[in-house]
């Protein structure tokens, strides 16, 4: 327990502006409070107030080290403190209870004491250019499926001549169409206005597919250099990479390959009862995790024939396709797990098998 390894922990409750902190002793009494701007500033206050509270050993309880916590906990980290995230506490369950800024630091520090695994925060540098990234491309993905509905939109109701013009074609070949129109002056408005319409919308999704790839380029780039063995499974792509990369961090910031798996959705949920003895899908965790192992998954079922050999004992065993898939799911994250967590050591000759599931 981490009450047994220290003299105290400083909750800290974050904000965009302001920063409300609070020492607790291991036993949970509070020592002193202060609050401090969300600035370099106010991280060098908040670490003088926990040195001069806390002198001896102690450890930090942040609230959103992923947003507004991010600055704090990088501060921090580079002064060689100790670091653990908490939750958002829960608001009380009973009508009228109270919350303030400085109850919910006081919160977070006890949660810290009775937490039986503390959680470390994701590191920031290399790993915190891969998630800016991917967000960026997810943005662009998502904002060129839009474009491409709304085109497919405007050509149900274009005028015949156009929808002449573009029937029969792929979509790919009707985006490179539109975005090629030009004026035509001697039709009517109607006719003249779609065709503007089609052509911005063709060139934005143009645009949006450029940066895509753009982006993607850059990720493989990255991925390349921190982890090239990923890159080199069966059904890893930069994009499934980057996100694992993402998700995981750093060695050592989970305690085994099955926390490892629960975080990614991946462990199996027992669901039994009576005679029947089975488990369900993990519908928790990262979801983004989950989903790059998803894709891994398909990809091997369809071009790996010992994954393909699996599928069919684990059928052949009484178990659905999705039993399959999540013994899959479970096998390649304790396979990733274990390439990430040694991946200063020479690659094995067994990382290209997918592993058994138990």
């Amino acid at each position: 327990m981490l009450a047994e390894q220290i003299d105290g922990v400083i909750g800290v409750d974050t904000h965009r502006d302001t920063l409300a902190a609070a020492a607790v002793s291991p036993i949970g009494a509070v020592l002193a409070t202060t609050d401090s701007p969300a600035n370099t500033r106010g991280y060098q206050r908040l670490l003088d107030f926990a040195r001069e509270t806390v002198p001896g050993a102690r450890c930090w309880a942040l609230e959103g080290t992923g947003s507004y916590g991010a600055g704090l906990a990088a501060f921090l980290d580079d002064a060689g403190e100790r670091v653990v995230e908490v939750c958002r506490p829960k608001r009380p369950a009973v009508r009228g209870g109270r919350k303030t800024d400085m109850l919910d630091a006081v919160r977070a520090a006890r949660e810290a004491l009775t937490a039986e695994h503390p959680i470390h925060p994701r590191r920031r540098g290399e790993r915190e250019a891969l998630r800016v990234l991917l967000a960026t491309r997810q943005g662009a993905v998502l904002a060129c499926t839009a474009a491409v509905n709304q085109l497919k939109a405007l050509l149900v109701s274009a005028p015949d001549e156009l929808r002449a013009e573009l029937r029969g074609r792929t979509s790919k070949s009707q985006v490179a169409h539109c975005a090629r129109l030009r004026d035509r002056p001697a039709q009517d408005i109607e006719h003249r206005m779609t065709v503007r319409a089609l052509r911005s919308t063709a060139q934005r999704i143009e645009s949006l597919r450029a940066e895509a790839k753009e982006l993607e380029d850059e990720l493989l780039s990255l991925v390349t250099v921190l982890a090239p063995r990923l890159l080199s499974l069966l059904g890893v792509g930069p994009i499934s990479a980057a996100q694992i990369l993402v998700s995981w961090s750093h060695a050592g910031r989970f305690r085994s390959e099955a926390a490892f798996a629960s975080f990614a959705g991946a462990a199996p949920i027992p669901a039994s009862s009576g005679l029947t003895n089975r488990h369900r899908l993990n519908r928790s965790g990262d979801r983004q995790l989950n989903r790059a192992l998803h894709t891994i998954t398909l990809i091997r079922m369809r071009l790996d024939p010992a994954t393909r050999a699996y599928v069919a004992r684990r059928t052949t065993e009484g178990k659905t396709s999705r039993d399959a898939q999540r013994c899959l799911k479970r096998a390649i994250a304790r396979q990733l797990f274990k390439l990430l967590e040694r991946s200063e050591q020479p690659a094995d000759a067994g990382d290209q098998k997918t592993p058994q599931a138990a």
